[in-house]
């Protein structure tokens, strides 16, 4: 088994960094927050004092962090200069892919192997080992890092090269935007056409409407399996991180002149819905504002 580090251990990481520890590896986990710490040591892993102490003797890092900025922070001033060298590094956060490759490509010109490996499931499957890993890399640091991500995941795929898990992350996650929006908007005219909202999803999630948002994560309470539509739409995937993708995904369209309207749109939805107090919430949260686009209401 090997010595991994895990640094970030959010709502996401939390749940991953365990997993490692179950399938037998030893994991010395750091975030800046002390519960998370505390959470991560309670699923098995051991705590560390800083990132420098987390990586200093690991086989494997793997990071979990909010931006772009944070991983270029982290990677050049504590993992470079503290990581034993041919250390296997993989990123799983979800960055622009022009940051994702010079990180890596500098990684690697300090002899480390580096893989950009963002991921899709949200927070139950990172808790239960269930994620879909995009993994961009050489097919030998691939196939070098698959043992390690696998006790994370339901579905790891080698995207391509260097940066290619973060273009399929974003182009996958603008989609998921404006399906979301789509279904919500599907939901609300129903119910005001006088339709019945369970036997409309019977109707739908088994007709040409289905989707992932329809018939994994129905925006609606009560409605299909559970989802945090019915806990007030607290936990889940923050409106905040999905604009913070579709923001991305613009970018990416930008820089190779790509038209995307309906990521544009949806971009521009969930940015209402945010600055309106619904960040924290989960994205299919942004039904609330679309049943009364009058009101934005919120909750």
């Amino acid at each position: 088994m090997a010595k991994i580090a895990f640094i970030g251990l959010g709502h996401m990481g939390g749940g991953m960094a365990p997993n490692l520890a179950k399938a037998g590896h030893e994991v010395r986990a750091f975030d800046l927050v002390p519960d998370a710490v505390k959470h991560a040591q309670e699923g098995g892993c051991t705590p560390a004092a800083s990132v420098a102490d987390a990586v200093k003797d690991a086989d494997v890092v793997i990071t979990m962090l909010p931006a772009a900025q944070h991983v270029r922070a982290v990677f050049t001033n504590d993992i470079a200069p503290n990581a034993k060298p041919g250390t296997l590094l993989i990123d799983c956060s979800t960055i622009d892919v022009a940051s994702a490759r010079e990180v890596g490509e500098a990684m690697q010109a300090k002899g480390f192997d580096f893989l950009d490996a963002p991921v899709s499931g949200g927070i139950a499957a990172a808790a239960s080992g269930a994620l879909t890993f995009m993994v961009g890399g050489s097919d030998a640091q691939f196939e070098r890092a698959r043992p390690f991500i696998e006790p994370m995941a339901k579905a790891v795929i080698h995207a391509g090269q260097l940066g290619a898990g973060q273009a399929a992350k974003i182009c996958n996650n603008m989609i998921l935007g404006a399906t979301m929006v789509a279904t919500c908007e599907g939901f609300a005219l129903a119910e005001k056409l006088g339709l019945d909202l369970q036997t409309f999803f019977d109707i739908s999630s088994k007709a040409s409407g289905q989707s992932w948002s329809m018939t994994s994560y129905c925006p609606v309470p009560g409605v299909g399996p559970e989802t945090p539509a019915d806990h007030g739409y607290e936990g889940g995937f923050a409106a905040a991180l999905m604009l913070k993708d579709l923001k991305l995904a613009a970018d990416a369209a930008r820089s190779v002149g790509a038209y995307t309207p309906m990521g544009a749109e949806a971009e521009a939805l969930y940015e209402r819905f945010v600055e309106g107090g619904g960040g924290s919430k989960d994205f299919s949260g942004i039904i609330r504002m679309i049943d009364e686009p009058g009101q934005g209401r919120q909750n």
